[in-house]
């Protein structure tokens, strides 16, 4: 692989953050009470604030203590906006060939209401575009689509090979970019650190400048970590039945938050990116790194990005909308899988796919002739969470709704994204520019969807609320996890 190709191998030596003697439960109590001092404004030096963010003992919080006690919602009413905000995120700021441009977060990034995804761009996967293709969506997108964001990650392509290896995509747009100097202006990138036990201070300023290097420019607008450095069942897209203390107990040497904070702020002050953020994360993540950055004096967080879609409405239940809100922490949020894997076009409701096709003669069909990814073994195991039993009732559900309201299940499910008040942004992948054009049609339309319809919506909804989450295939061999084909972290 070529010399700039990321590389994983840092792993943070930071120590648990645990102190002997002291039960859980009082280590859980001086969690929360440290969390709760993150919304003041910074005090002391640097190295105060990176011990009160350590929680190190009950007498340096008790000098907080009594700020607790104000009424309720004082705090929280007297900072509707940080006053270092320029407006809410998720405001429309200008619209351009059709397209909605919106705040992402409190500061000055503005992004198109629909992004670029590239997680495929230029891999060796049987459908993925290649790179005259992925030059085309640029072309089509920024310059005449009225689109100005772009999603990437130092790993991608998924899934890379020896002859295309990480990191290439990146080199893509940077290609792109170097066509024209002018271009840079014209977007807003967002790439990612790959998550887990790779994040760290050192690895986080390594990783950007990595990126920087393939991109060809020397500033990034958001940077965020791919998923948690911490252990969390929620980056792993609900496998996990239950947080379990235990795994994070002894999953030690992972980076705290206020490491990840301060080495987004200096880059951030270097002038390296513009804002930072986090994906597959959830509520009490946000909260912890917009604190984090509070009592350590950096800019907080201006993104979320998680999976979302008519399928997969879990920000809207487990408490990540209403904190990444304006009355709260003021963060943008950015959601991918709108189509779940495709799921939601409707291609898979005529005829399985290959791997759950109880014909063999119509699976080996599909296997020749692929629909898209879930007609393809290794990902149609690993998103079967999108096929599951109850996935394909809503599925169903919805597609009878579209066609009552004469659309395609596809438009339905962008356009009811692109109306919910929680999204900043969805960012769709393509294969060909036929699909571009159809969902750019989708994003540009003015008129909403009639309120009779979202009822409706709703109605499917409560009948089945998390169906990727839920399955049918629990019988007495049943392993005891969610349904995905990727291992616990």
């Amino acid at each position: 692989p070529p010399s700039d190709s990321p590389r994983h191998c840092e792993l943070s030596t930071r120590p648990l953050n645990t102190t002997p003697n002291t039960s859980v439960a009082m280590t859980a109590l001086l969690g929360s009470l440290a969390v709760l001092a993150f919304t003041q404004p910074p005090i002391g030096s640097l190295a105060d604030r990176r011990s009160l963010l350590r929680a190190g003992s009950a007498t340096a919080l008790g000098s907080w203590l009594p700020q607790f006690m104000q009424p309720p919602g004082a705090a929280s009413a007297a900072r509707r906006l940080p006053k270092a905000a320029k407006g809410a995120t998720n405001e429309v700021v200008r619209t351009v060939n059709g397209i909605r441009h919106k705040r992402m977060g409190g500061g000055d990034l503005v992004v198109s209401e629909m992004g670029l995804g590239t997680q495929r761009w230029g891999s060796g996967d049987f459908n993925a575009p290649d790179e005259a293709t992925c030059l085309s969506f640029l072309d089509r997108a920024i310059l005449e689509g009225g689109i100005n964001l772009i999603d990437t990650a130092e790993q991608y392509p998924i899934p890379s090979t020896r002859a295309k290896p990480e990191g290439d995509t990146e080199r893509i747009i940077g290609r792109w970019l170097a066509q024209d100097k002018a271009r840079r202006q014209q977007v807003v990138i967002a790439s990612k650190i790959t998550g887990g036990q790779n994040v760290n201070a050192k690895n986080i300023i390594a990783d950007c400048e990595g990126s920087l290097r393939r991109l060809g420019t020397d500033y990034l607008d958001i940077y965020n970590l791919h998923w948690p450095a911490r252990y969390s069942p929620q980056s792993n897209w609900g496998q996990s039945l239950e947080y379990k203390q235990e795994v994070e107990l002894y999953s030690g040497g992972r980076a705290d938050f206020g490491e990840i904070a301060e080495a987004m702020g200096a880059l951030v002050k270097q002038g390296k990116i513009r804002g930072w953020g986090m994906c597959n994360d959830n509520a009490y993540g946000l909260a912890a790194s917009c604190y984090a950055a509070r009592a350590l004096g950096v800019p907080p967080p201006v993104n979320m990005q998680n999976d979302y879609s008519l399928i997969n409405r879990r920000i809207d239940e487990n408490g990540l909308a209403e904190a990444s809100s304006p009355v709260h922490e003021n963060v943008g949020f950015m959601a991918y899988n709108v189509l779940a894997g495709g799921v939601l076009t409707g291609k898979y409701l005529e005829r399985a796919a290959a791997v759950d096709d109880p014909d063999q003669a119509s699976a080996r069909r599909s296997l020749e002739a692929p629909r898209g990814r879930m007609d393809e073994r290794g990902w149609g195991y690993t998103l079967y969470r999108y096929r599951s039993g109850p996935a394909a009732e809503a599925t169903r559900a919805y597609s009878a709704l579209a066609k009552t309201y004469g659309m395609s299940l596809t438009e339905l499910a962008c356009r009811w994204t692109k109306e919910r008040s929680s999204v900043t942004t969805a960012l769709l992948g393509h294969t060909s520019l036929a699909q571009l054009d159809e969902t750019l049609r989708y994003y540009s339309k003015k008129e909403p969807l009639p309120p009779s319809l979202l009822w409706e919506i709703d109605r499917v909804h409560m009948r089945n609320r998390l169906p990727i989450f839920s399955s049918t295939r629990v019988g007495k061999d049943w392993d005891g996890e969610g349904e995905i084909g990727e291992p616990l972290p």
